[in-house]
C-alpha cells in the first residue's frame, strides 16, 4: 500500500472511529437525558405525547422496527464472521479469513446506524408514552444500565477485532484474535437477551403482576424469565444468523454484478454461495424454534394463542407462508442453478424438478387458509366459510406435514450440491448412501403418518404431533450430515468448481431472499406485538390512547414495507460507504491493479 493510500486510509478509518463515537456517545445521552425527560413527563402527570400526521404509535413503530432490523444485522454478522474465521484457521484457508474480515468490515458504520434508531427509539417512548416507559424503567432499571455498559463493550471489542486483524494474523495472536470474536458474539447475545426481556415481559408479565401491582414491587429476575423470553431468544438468535446471511449474500451478489474482473467475479460468487449457505441452513431449523414460542404462547394464555393463530392475524400467517416458501423456492434455484459449475452435478439435475414439485405442493398447503373470504354467494355455494375440500388442507396438521417436507427437500439439495464433484474414497461408501436414502424415506414416512393421524385426535393431541415430526427431521439432518462428512473424508474430486461462471440471474435470487427476509421479519413483529391488542402489558396495563387497538393488517402491511425500503436504503449506503473505507485485498493481485 502506497503511503498517500494509507493516509488516505488512516483519514477514513478515524472519520469511522468518530461516527462509532458519535453512536456510542448518542446511546448514552439517550439514557442520561431519558431519565430526565421522564421525570418532567411524570411530573405533568401526562400519560400519552403526540406525533403530527402518522401518530405516536407509527412514529414508534417505525422507530424500533428499523432499529431492530439494523441490531439483528449487527448481532447476525458477527456469528458466522466468527465461523468462517475459524474454518480458515483450522483449515489454513487464507480466503474464509478474508470473508470474515469483509463480513466485519460491513459491520462497522451499521453499528453507529443501530445506535442512532436505539437512540431515537428511547427519545419517542419517553415522550409518546412516558406512564409506560416509567412502568418498564421502575422494574428493569439495572438491566437498562447494564445494557448500556455491555453496548460499549460491544463496541470496542468490535473496534479491536476489525483493527486488529492484520496485526495479530498469524500462530497464537491468531487464537487471541478470534478469542476477540467471541466476545463479540458474547457480548451482543446479552444485549440482545436483555431487550428481549422488556419485550417479552409486555407480552407475557408473571402471572403476580397485576394491575394494582406497584411496579417498584415486581422482582427483576422474575420479570426477566417470563414465560416467552428464552423462546423468543432462541427464535431471534437464529433469525439473526439467517437474517445477516441473506443481506450478506444480497451485498456478494451487488459486487459479483459489478465486478470488472473475473477474479473478483469468483470471489463475489464464492461469498454468495457461503451467505446463502448460511441463510439457509438456519432456515432449515427456524420453525423448530417458531414452535416453541408458538407453544408457549397457547401455554401462558390461550386466548393469546387464538388471536394469533385463529383470529383476525390468521391471514397474517397465509402471508408468512407465502413469504416462507418463497425464501426456500429462491434459496433452492440458487442452489441447482449453482450446480451448473460444478463437474459432475449434471447426474443429479433430473432429481430438481420432482424437489420443485414437492416444493410447490407444499407452499400451496402452507398457503392454503382455513376459513375462505368470500362474498355471500361463494359462502352458500361452498356450504358454509370452510371450502368443502380445500379447508382440509387449511388445518395446522397439513401444513406442519408441509413445511417439514419442504426443510427436508431444502436438506437434500444441499446434500446433493455439497456430494456433485466429490468421489468417496471409503469401501463402505455405497452402504452409507443407502442408509441415508433409508432415513431420508423414514423420516418423510413419520412426518406424512403424523400429519394424516392428526385429523383423527383432539386439537391438543394434535399439536403435540408436531414435536415427534420436528425430532423426525432432526433425527435426519444429524444423521445423515454425520455419515456424509465421514464419507466425504480424504474423498476424490471430479473437478474444480468454477466460481464466477454463474448466470446473473442466479444473483437476483439472492436479492430476493434478503428483501423477502426483511419484510419477513417486520411481519412476524408485528404479529408479536399485535397480539396484546388494547394492552401495553398483556392485562397489567391497558392502552388508554387513540390507538388503543391493533391495526388492520392492510395497514400493518403498509407501514412495513416503509421500514423495509428505510433499512434497505439506509443498508445500501452502509454497503456504499464501507466500500470507501478500504479497498480489501479479497482478490489476487492481478486483479488489484486493475
Amino acid at each position: 500500500m502506497s503511503r498517500r493510500n494509507s493516509s488516505r486510509f488512516g483519514t477514513r478509518a478515524r472519520a469511522l472511529w468518530l461516527v462509532l463515537a458519535a453512536g456510542a456517545g448518542l446511546l448514552l445521552i439517550s439514557a442520561l437525558t431519558g431519565g430526565e425527560l421522564l421525570a418532567q413527563q411524570a411530573s405533568a402527570g401526562r400519560e400519552y405525547g403526540s406525533f403530527p400526521r402518522i401518530g405516536s404509535r407509527t412514529a414508534v413503530w417505525i422507530a424500533a422496527e428499523v432499529h431492530l432490523m439494523f441490531a439483528a444485522f449487527v448481532l447476525g454478522v458477527p456469528i458466522f464472521a466468527v465461523m468462517t474465521e475459524l474454518i480458515g484457521i483450522l483449515g489454513k484457508d487464507e480466503r474464509y479469513d478474508r470473508l470474515s474480515k469483509e463480513f466485519t468490515r460491513l459491520l462497522l458504520v451499521a453499528y453507529s446506524a443501530t445506535a442512532i434508531w436505539g437512540t431515537v427509539l428511547v427519545f419517542f417512548l419517553t415522550t409518546l408514552y412516558p406512564r409506560v416507559w416509567a412502568h418498564l424503567t421502575e422494574i428493569f432499571e439495572l438491566s437498562m444500565w447494564v445494557y448500556a455498559g455491555l453496548f460499549f463493550l460491544e463496541s470496542f471489542t468490535l473496534y479491536l477485532y476489525y483493527y486488529g486483524w492484520d496485526r495479530w494474523k498469524y500462530g497464537a495472536a491468531k487464537w487471541w484474535h478470534w478469542t476477540l470474536g467471541i466476545l463479540l458474539n458474547v457480548w451482543g447475545t446479552t444485549v440482545m437477551f436483555i431487550a428481549n426481556a422488556w419485550l417479552s415481559y409486555m407480552m407475557s408479565p408473571p402471572a403476580a403482576v397485576t394491575p394494582d401491582a406497584a411496579p417498584g414491587g415486581v422482582k427483576l429476575w422474575s420479570a426477566i424469565a417470563n414465560a416467552t423470553w428464552m423462546p423468543i431468544n432462541i427464535h431471534r438468535l437464529i433469525a439473526n444468523v439467517v437474517f445477516g446471511g441473506a443481506v450478506v449474500a444480497a451485498y456478494a451478489a451487488y459486487r459479483f454484478l459489478a465486478a470488472r474482473t473475473d477474479e473478483e467475479r469468483a470471489h463475489y460468487d464464492w461469498m454468495g454461495y457461503v451467505g446463502n449457505f448460511i441463510a439457509i441452513s438456519a432456515l432449515i431449523i427456524l420453525p423448530f424454534a417458531g414452535y416453541w414460542l408458538g407453544r408457549e404462547v397457547y401455554a401462558y394464555n390461550q386466548q393469546m394463542g387464538t388471536t394469533m393463530m385463529g383470529g383476525f392475524m390468521s391471514w397474517l400467517w397465509i402471508i408468512q407462508a407465502f413469504l416462507i416458501g418463497v425464501l426456500f423456492l429462491a434459496g433452492n434455484y440458487y442452489l441447482w442453478v449453482g450446480m451448473g459449475r460444478i463437474p459432475g452435478a449434471e447426474r443429479f439435475v433430473p432429481y430438481t424438478r420432482w424437489m420443485l414439485l414437492i416444493l410447490i405442493a407444499g407452499v400451496i398447503v402452507w398457503a392454503t387458509p382455513h376459513t375462505m373470504i368470500a362474498s355471500r354467494e361463494e359462502l352458500e355455494a361452498m356450504g358454509g366459510s370452510h371450502h368443502p375440500f380445500l379447508g382440509v388442507l387449511g388445518l395446522m396438521s397439513a401444513k406442519n406435514t408441509a413445511v417439514n417436507l419442504m426443510i427436508l427437500t431444502t436438506f437434500l439439495s444441499f446434500l446433493l450440491y455439497r456430494r456433485a464433484n466429490a468421489v468417496p474414497q471409503v469401501s463402505w461408501a455405497r452402504t452409507a448412501t443407502q442408509v441415508q436414502g433409508v432415513i431420508f424415506v423414514l423420516a418423510a414416512t413419520v412426518v406424512t403418518f403424523y400429519g394424516i393421524r392428526g385429523y383423527f385426535v383432539s386439537a391438543i393431541v394434535r399439536i403435540g404431533f408436531s414435536v415427534y415430526q420436528v425430532l423426525a427431521v432432526l433425527f435426519a439432518i444429524v444423521s445423515v450430515t454425520t455419515l456424509d462428512v465421514l464419507m466425504l473424508r480424504g474423498a476424490g474430486s471430479r473437478g474444480a468448481i468454477r466460481w464466477g461462471e454463474m448466470p446473473a440471474r442466479s444473483q437476483y435470487a439472492l436479492f430476493v431472499l434478503a428483501v423477502t427476509f426483511t419484510w419477513l421479519m417486520g411481519l412476524m413483529g408485528f404479529a408479536r406485538s399485535g397480539i396484546r391488542q388494547h394492552w401495553h402489558i398483556w392485562e397489567v396495563m391497558r392502552d388508554r390512547s387513540e390507538w388503543a387497538a391493533t391495526p388492520a393488517l392492510g395497514y400493518g402491511a403498509q407501514v412495513i414495507s416503509v421500514c423495509v425500503l428505510i433499512f434497505l436504503g439506509l443498508i445500501g449506503f452502509v454497503f456504499w460507504l464501507g466500500g470507501l473505507v478500504e479497498k480489501p485485498k479479497l482478490v489476487p493481485e492481478a486483479a488489484e491493479g486493475d
